[in-house]
């Protein structure tokens, strides 16, 4: 039996190294969005001082890993065979709960999750003993920590309102000061800035780190808490005064100073705060299992966790070996970048490829917001408007020329208050005793810092909001999702034993790799639609980028499309739900292009006028094939899915003939706009062309016949009457394409000959 509670612990450590993994993950939106938003520095740069925080802030996370021992529930209540069925649930219950988050790029809080995973686990396991062991049958609340429960969920409420609010209110009056031309005002403002906000993060390295070190004794903690005042009063003024001759002899960007040692901070902190949400668990079940092998041979069944009620230090060196696979995992973890970005795109000052859509909610929101917008303007002073706008104005040329340079998603200026107002607000919240989440905070933070800055316009302010609406409705269901889950795991294992053990954690294994192969498949879609942005578009010209767009289009148009008509020759469901799905792809990119014709042609200012006449031209025929091919693709799995009369042999090999003719004529079409040998038009294609209508013709008169002859059913003429009429689109907009496409490269070489 010893043996089966050692496996246990080794299977948590395991489960803790893979925790650690998905939690970094999770987390690591926490301390890299303003850097890497505002590219402070290298990329590499970034890393290397996120890094220190995380090492450092280890060795400050011993004094938190009690939380996972008594934190939730009272251990001196429960058997050691009950408390490892606890840990383990709840390890199970956190593993794929953060995996599934990172999996869609949702960051969510590894504290509220592990709060109520011990909660829900702690919960199942008292109701059994309730139910079971009549001498220790008792209330509920005898065994659970509720009042804990309940401050945090006071918290999470309160810190997502403080910070959205705080982060705006303080973004607008920095944005004032410095505006966007915020160089010209370093001399002024920026030591003074610089000064306080460094002195708030220090207040929060000192706060946050001091009380859980190994390092500090108790004297020392309390000195800090009787000399706090002045201890900012001197960071305060002796970072002023350094930053200020910093500038005047090296003219020093003080905010790119502020991001770096705040990302330092942050990075710190969660290290040093959140430690416990991914090994907590695991040491705590080492600790009991030690206990249970120095007992001296008694049941696991009637050995009491008493030892778990004191206070015990962590092993540094266990420490420090969590600190580095969390390193290791912020280099290489794509879904931390996934995670990472989700924030950034939501915060970024741009327009671009927005990954939420509008809802119902948001748009009621915006709707609202600009009706009190309205209502503002019109009892204050032109004149303070016109300051105002002034101080917000983006200098459209110099704000091009810093995005050739940095490409950064937002200034240094707002990076500087994400990192300050979160830090204040996390260490005033600390200082108090009152639980929170970074997470949500630094999260909060950014998004009211991106709408006061006016990142969130009418053009993209129902996208963002919508995205924020998502990630915050997604803690909320954290907190529900995780209880539930534990609870039902912990009734799974404790009830099934070693079976239902083994059997979860196959189970915990199937559902990584699922999810490993899903966020491939997203991220690779992601990057397709995000090549359609910005930095492609001014690093390529607008020939290259048209080419290269209606190319991989007719060679996705064509490949889906002849699958479509296989298929449904066939009876192929399974293959049709398939091609459904890259069909909604396909028509995603080709509305994605349509929709950035804006913004591609604002920034192609070398371009003349008819070279994005063409290219406008270029889109709307692009748009209507994949609109086509809807009309075809998903009618075609409707029909086969509700089980109606297959096409009889005549109208398959109809199909396969006009086939055979639109893939001919698209294969034609690519070749003459890769090599651009567009005299070919009218001998090759054109012809063609009339060819494939003269033969669509010719089968809806042979469909009509069989309607008349009572050959076929109501939904077989439907379908491929439809199948008939869309192909006649397809021939048509592609022969148009290329024709757009003809006249835009003769203009360009006209352009070339007149200069």
């Amino acid at each position: 039996m010893e043996n089966i509670y050692l496996i246990i612990v080794v299977v948590l450590f395991a489960l803790a190294i893979s925790d650690l993994i998905v939690g970094v993950s999770n987390d690591a939106v926490n301390f890299l969005n303003s850097s890497i938003g505002s590219k402070a520095a290298p990329r590499y740069i970034i890393m290397i001082i996120a890094s220190a925080g995380i090492v450092v802030g280890t060795t400050f996370s011993s004094g938190m890993m009690e939380v996972a021992r008594k934190g939730i529930f009272h251990p001196d209540l429960f058997y050691f065979s009950e408390i490892m069925m606890i840990f383990l649930a709840v390890m199970l219950t956190d593993l794929l709960l953060l995996d599934l988050y990172n999996t869609f790029a949702l960051p969510t809080s590894t504290t509220v999750s592990i709060v109520f995973e011990l909660l829900g686990a702690a919960v199942a396991v008292s109701l059994i003993k309730l139910g079971t062991d009549a001498e220790t049958a008792g209330s509920l609340g005898e065994y659970i920590n509720s009042t804990k429960a309940l401050a945090i969920i006071s918290g999470i409420l309160l810190s997502v309102i403080v910070a959205f609010i705080i982060g705006a209110i303080v973004q607008f009056f920095v944005r004032v000061i410095f505006s966007f031309q915020y160089k010209k005002y370093l001399r002024y403002f920026g030591a003074i800035w610089g000064g306080l906000a460094i002195t708030a993060i220090t207040y929060f390295i000192v706060i946050k780190g001091a009380k859980g070190s190994s390092l500090i004794t108790e004297n020392g903690l309390t000195w800090i808490k009787d000399n706090t005042a002045a201890i900012l009063l001197v960071s305060f003024v002796g970072w002023s005064l350094i930053l200020q001759v910093l500038y005047w002899y090296s003219k020093v960007n003080v905010f790119r100073g502020i991001v770096l040692v705040g990302t330092f901070a942050l990075a710190m902190a969660f290290a040093g705060n959140d430690l416990v949400n991914f090994i907590g668990v695991p040491v705590a079940g080492l600790k009991s299992y030690q206990d249970y092998a120095a007992s001296g041979g008694v049941s696991p069944d009637s050995l009491l966790m008493d030892g778990l009620t004191g206070s015990v230090k962590t092993n540094t060196f266990l420490l420090l070996s969590a600190g580095i696979i969390m390193v290791i995992t912020l280099y290489f973890s794509r879904k931390a970048r996934s995670v990472t970005q989700t924030e950034i795109n939501l915060s970024r000052q741009s327009e671009g490829y927005e990954r939420f859509g509008s809802s119902g909610f948001s748009r009621i929101i915006v709707r609202k917001v600009i009706e009190f917008n309205n209502t503002i303007k019109a009892i204050t002073p032109d004149s303070w408007q016109r300051a105002v706008n002034n101080r917000f104005s983006l200098n459209g040329a110099n704000e091009k020329k810093a995005r050739k340079e940095d490409k950064a998603y937002f200034d240094l200026v707002r990076a500087s208050v994400n990192l300050t107002v979160a830090s204040i607000i996390i260490s005033f919240a600390t200082s108090l005793k009152l639980p929170l989440s970074t997470t949500y905070v630094t999260f909060m933070v950014a998004m009211g810092t991106s709408l006061a800055d006016r990142a969130w316009g009418r053009e993209s302010a129902v996208y963002r909001i919508t995205g924020v609406i998502t990630v915050i409705g997604g803690w909320f269901f954290t907190a529900l999702i995780a209880f539930t889950v534990a609870f039902i795991v912990a009734n799974i294992i404790t009830y099934g034993g070693i079976i239902a053990i083994v059997a979860m954690l196959l189970l915990a294994l199937f559902l990584l790799i699922r999810t490993h192969a899903i966020h491939k498949k997203r991220s690779e879609r992601q990057k397709e639609m995000e090549a359609l942005t910005e930095e492609e578009i001014e690093e390529g010209n607008v020939v290259e980028k048209c080419t290269r767009e209606i190319n991989n289009m007719l060679n996705n148009v064509i490949n889906i499309f002849s699958e479509t008509i296989i298929s449904v020759s066939k009876e192929d469901r399974k293959k049709l739900k398939e091609i459904d799905k890259k069909v909604e792809n396909l028509n995603n990119e080709a509305k994605s292009i349509k929709n950035n014709v804006h913004y591609t042609l604002a920034r192609l200012e070398e371009d003349d006028i008819e070279t994005g006449h063409f290219y406008v031209q270029v889109t709307d025929y692009l748009r209507e094939m994949a609109h086509s091919l809807t009309f075809i693709a998903g009618p075609s799995y409707d029909h086969i899915a509700n089980q109606h009369k297959s096409l009889n042999g005549n109208q398959i090999k109809e199909l396969e003939e006009l086939n055979r003719q639109i893939t001919l004529l698209f294969t034609n079409t690519m070749h003459i706009i890769e090599n651009n040998a567009f005299e070919q038009v009218y001998d090759t294609v054109v012809k063609q062309q009339q060819e494939t209508l003269n033969l669509i013709d010719e089968y809806r008169k042979a469909q009509i016949k069989r309607i008349k002859k009572k050959k076929t059913s109501t939904k077989n003429s439907i379908l491929y009457l439809q199948l008939l009429n869309e192909m006649k689109n397809f021939t048509l907009h592609t022969v148009n394409l290329l024709k757009a496409q003809r006249d835009f490269i003769t203009n360009q070489e006209e352009i070339g000959q007149e200069t």
